[in-house]
């Protein structure tokens, strides 16, 4: 790894554990879960000011002490091989074969060569494990691994997780009880449940298509690779003041149009909404040109019942595609925009249709692969809902949020983020140079009163 010197290496496995086969707990995995074998792992990172202590080895003993909450992460996939069509089915095996946890060293970066620059710096990459790995190499690569980096005048917590059987708000689940496990307490304020939502009459462990040949196929290719070089990763900061301007002016657009439906437009999708019209309005698109957002939709408590909150595992049960022509999204104001996006979500996120889409995937199982998106096609990904600052492991609070750019083809990637103070939201954007250079001059563009 450039510039970081690993000072060990070590497996940590949960204290708790009783070493027997018979007693492994086997996690049938949900469509939910599946779709992600063959994506890369969710990698967020936080960064401290150096502590006056060496606290390696107590982060070592909290890792095992929070292991025993949650055994997947201590545990293994396995895959395996069945007859013809469906020839493949998944399962997580809590057999305790551990978490890889990395000390190392960079001895010639600050706080400051990370937070000062505009652009992602190339360090941050090195500061994560798991980088181009794919979930399903998750049956002998860790489901969880950790890099602790000591900084200059800093460290560097670097989280990467099989994205199989957890998401965003599950990875920060995870985070969050560990850190309270760091202060002292005997187990965690909200203890997980791994208990997948199926519907009626499954067969399990499902079975869709997957071969061991695909399990060997590369992440990238020639190609791929030579066209992320060019790729840039830059965060735009947006306080809380500039985030209630724009809910304000969306919601003052629709409340003055013509449109009898009564919607309330949410700060983040007034926020996603100036962000994707700001980026389009930086490239030479044609109008009748056609731009996509994506919004992949967290489901637990839109379906009925709803599903427990402590529900650890993959709640994206439904994905909103908002679809606009350029020439519409210029014309627009955020709110119309906005709109869009909160008549999609309200659609996708519907319990009948999310139940019909997860049939649906049942009667004809796929598992996408991790394909690029492109600068007029944009994903968004996390959330500012999440605790990312209270984790503090016993030296105080993080003061940066970090995520991490080891899958090199994400192009058009919108990452959100909560923002150090409160009220706040970070945006990171992986866009080619040109385009985030564009948005960043347009002083204009990124005060939302003036747009």
């Amino acid at each position: 790894m450039t510039g970081i010197l690993v000072i060990s290496t070590t497996t940590i496995q949960a204290k708790k554990h009783v070493d027997d086969n018979s007693t492994h707990t086997i996690i049938d995995l949900a469509p939910w879960d599946l779709k992600y074998l063959k994506m890369a792992p969710i990698q967020k990172g936080l960064l401290f000011h150096k502590p006056n202590t060496n606290q390696i080895d107590h982060l070592k003993q909290t890792l095992s002490s929070t292991l025993n909450f949650f055994p997947p992460l201590a545990g293994r996939l396995v895959i395996t091989q069945h007859d013809e069509p469906n020839n493949a089915s998944c399962s997580i095996i809590c057999n305790n074969a551990g978490a890889l946890f990395v000390h190392a060293k960079a001895e010639h970066t600050a706080i400051a060569d990370i937070l000062q620059p505009k652009y992602v710096p190339p360090i941050v990459s090195s500061l994560f494990l798991l980088n181009e790995i794919q979930n399903h190499k998750g049956t002998s690569q860790p489901l969880l691994a950790v890099q602790v980096t000591e900084l200059i005048d800093g460290i560097f917590i670097g989280f990467a997780i099989n994205h199989v059987g957890v998401d965003a708000k599950s990875f920060w689940h995870f985070i969050n009880s560990w850190a309270e496990i760091s202060q002292g307490f005997n187990k965690p304020t909200n203890i997980p449940s791994f208990k997948r939502w199926f519907t009626n009459n499954i067969n399990r462990p499902i079975r869709f298509p997957f071969t061991k040949e695909a399990q060997k196929q590369p992440f990238t290719n020639e190609a791929q690779n030579q066209q992320c070089e060019v790729l840039s990763h830059r965060i735009f900061h947006f306080s809380k003041e500039q985030i209630l301007q724009l809910k304000s002016k969306a919601n003052a657009e629709i409340s003055s149009s013509n449109s009898s439906e009564k919607i309330i437009i949410s700060s983040l999708q007034a926020l996603l909404s100036h962000v994707w019209r700001l980026i389009i309005s930086k490239q030479n698109l044609k109008p009748e040109e056609r731009s996509a957002f994506v919004l992949p939709i967290d489901c637990r408590t839109r379906m009925c019942p709803k599903l427990e909150d402590n529900y650890f595992g993959s709640g994206i049960g439904a994905t909103g595609y908002v679809i606009m022509q350029v020439g519409e999204l210029m014309e627009s104001g955020i709110g119309k925009i906005a709109m869009e996006m909160n008549k999609v979500i309200s659609i996708q996120s519907h319990h009948e249709k999310v139940v019909n889409n997860y049939e649906s995937w049942l009667k004809t199982p796929s598992i996408p692969e991790a394909g690029r998106s492109s600068s007029n096609l944009l994903i968004a990904s996390s959330s500012p809902r999440f605790n990312y600052y209270g984790n503090d492991f016993g030296w105080g609070k993080p003061i940066a949020v970090r995520n991490g750019v080891g899958l090199k083809r994400n192009i058009g990637r919108v990452i959100v983020l909560g923002g150090e103070e409160e009220g706040s939201v970070d945006i990171q954007v992986c866009l080619p140079y040109d385009i985030l250079e564009a948005m960043g001059n347009d002083h204009l563009s990124m005060d939302p009163i003036t747009v």
